[in-house]
Formats: C-alpha cells, sequence, structure tokens
C-alpha cells in the first residue's frame, strides 16, 4: 500500500493548466530576479512530494527541462520527488553540483557552499547554477541591506532559516563577479529572488 502511494505521489500534482501557470510563475521569477529584495507571489497549485515545497515545485515545473541537470539535496534525491521531476520535467538529476542548472535545498537542510556549483565563466556567466532554497519565512530574520542594479538607493531584506554563515558565502560569491551563482528563497506562496549582482550587508543599530 506504501509503495503504491509513493508511485501516485510521483506522479500527481503537477500544474493543471500548465502553460498559464508556469507563465505566471516564469513572470514572477523575472520580476523577483530584475527587482531584487521585492517579495514575489508564487502560484502554488502544484503539489510535489515531500519534503519539496509548493513554491519549489511549482519552480521546478515552470524552469526545467531535459536540458537541465537538477542537484538535489539527499532528503530530496531519496524520496518520491527524483521520480516526480523526471515524470513531469525529463530533467535529469545529478549528483555532480558543477554540473546542475538548479539545485534545490528544502526546509531545514544543510546549505552547501555556493562555490562547490557551477559559477560559469568570464566569456560565458550565465552558465551557472540557480539555487532555490526554502526557508522558514522571508521576513522576522537578520535583516540585511541590500543595494545594487534593480535596487532604489537600498532596500532591507529579513529571511528566516538562512545559515549563520549565508552572508560570508554571499559575500565569497560576490567576490567572484560576474561568475556566480543566483538564488531563490522561497517560504509559503513567495519567494525573493537574490541575483549575484546584489551586495548584501548586516543592518546594524
Amino acid at each position: 500500500m506504501a509503495e503504491t502511494n509513493e508511485v501516485h505521489l510521483a506522479y500527481a500534482g503537477a500544474f493543471d493548466d500548465p502553460v498559464f501557470q508556469s507563465q505566471s510563475v516564469f513572470r514572477a521569477l523575472m520580476d523577483g530576479m530584475a527587482r531584487p529584495g521585492t517579495i514575489v507571489s508564487i502560484d502554488t497549485a502544484a503539489v510535489p512530494p515531500g519534503p519539496m515545497g509548493r513554491s519549489s515545485g511549482a519552480i521546478a515545473l515552470t524552469l526545467c527541462d531535459n536540458d537541465t541537470p537538477v542537484w538535489l539535496t539527499q532528503a530530496l534525491a531519496q524520496s518520491p520527488v527524483r521520480t516526480w521531476l523526471a515524470f513531469h520535467t525529463g530533467a535529469p538529476v545529478t549528483v555532480v553540483k558543477p554540473e546542475a542548472r538548479f539545485a534545490f535545498v528544502e526546509a531545514g537542510a544543510l546549505v552547501p557552499g555556493f562555490n562547490q556549483f557551477a559559477l560559469g565563466t568570464q566569456e560565458y556567466p550565465d552558465r551557472s547554477t540557480t539555487i532555490i532554497i526554502e526557508i522558514a519565512a522571508l521576513s522576522g530574520g537578520i535583516e540585511m541591506i541590500a543595494s545594487g542594479p534593480g535596487i532604489k538607493d537600498e532596500t532591507v531584506i529579513a529571511p528566516l532559516g538562512l545559515p549563520d554563515i549565508f552572508l560570508t558565502l554571499w559575500n565569497e560569491n560576490r567576490a567572484v563577479f560576474p561568475r556566480g551563482v543566483d538564488l531563490v528563497l522561497v517560504a509559503g506562496g513567495a519567494a525573493l529572488c537574490l541575483p549575484r549582482t546584489v551586495k548584501l550587508r548586516r543592518r546594524e543599530g
């Protein structure tokens, strides 16, 4: 019975209207990348198997295909998520981080060092990994000041659930610009995009 349920989880839960819903998610992500620090709504009609959250599932259905190798945390890779992604997107799963175009980290999982993934090259900086990280909330955490392209002056973000060394990881990522990874932080039915162009510092006082 458990095996039957697992098979059901692996093949159900995609978009009801794939074209419309994927376009909606894509527009939200593009808006979020163009205006870093802005919280955007994600269509959560997708129901991926646990431990992947709905927003991450919607992003996977929108961005992944058979030309985009995906890296998953151990918990995700050992769950029906692996089969769900393969069935609905055709995306191959890789255990080699630099091969991944997209990487998914579920809530509460260890966030790998960003430099373990593809950082692109000086000539082709877009050949890098985009990492989708599920966190507890997009507000209520340690306040950071964000600046850079797409941000008027400065904006304050406070994602809750990132590792303590997040700013160190991000500053190391920024140091190799124009190379580097891009991040999409997700919680509930929303996302906050952090392209590599963003400068972050802890808000003092």
